[in-house]
């Protein structure tokens, strides 16, 4: 049973999230007022000509928004940098709004467990008060029960902790 989410936290993430949008036309201008980098099909194939480039910028970016149409370029120039990652964009339809979209993932966090029974993710930042951050942990914990197969029976214990402080147990 693997978990592999986006939730959209209420009280936000409590920190910049990086979000480069693939676009073109009134798109990719609607864009540029609100992501972080708006490049078009011909960055792409930049992209796809120079692997580092590539790497770093899939390794600078928490998330990707692309147009639809653009989807399956992304996928001959860069499937081999994103997959791996995780980080393949989120398809953008033509009736979609980009800066809406654009502003639910900056209070987005990606939850996934991978060979391990453990989730880590950001629930907020240590500026944040303590009702936001509990709001955020319920949304989580209750999107976790849902996938779960055994709902809240599979976890046995929750931890908050700071970047490099000490882990505090929650107590149930």
């Amino acid at each position: 049973n693997r978990v592999d989410e986006s939730i959209v936290l209420p009280s936000g993430t409590g920190q910049d999230t990086r979000i480069v949008v693939f676009a073109e036309g009134e798109t990719a201008l609607r864009a540029e007022d609100i992501a972080d980098e708006v490049l078009d099909g011909e960055d792409l194939e930049d992209l796809g000509d120079d692997d580092n480039a590539a790497k770093d910028l899939a390794d600078e970016t928490d998330f990707f928004i692309a147009e639809a149409n653009l989807m399956q370029d992304i996928g001959r120039y860069l499937g081999t940098v994103l997959g791996p990652r995780g980080k393949m964009p989120t398809p953008l339809q033509p009736d979609d709004d980009v800066v809406e979209t654009v502003d639910r993932m900056k209070n987005t966090v990606q939850v996934r467990s991978g060979e391990r029974r453990t989730f880590h993710t950001r629930v907020g930042a240590e500026d944040m008060d303590a009702d936001a951050i509990a709001d955020n942990i319920d949304v989580i914990l209750r999107r976790l029960f849902t996938d779960l197969e055994k709902g809240p029976q599979n976890i046995d214990s929750v931890y908050v902790k700071t970047t490099m402080g000490p882990a505090v147990e929650v107590p149930a």
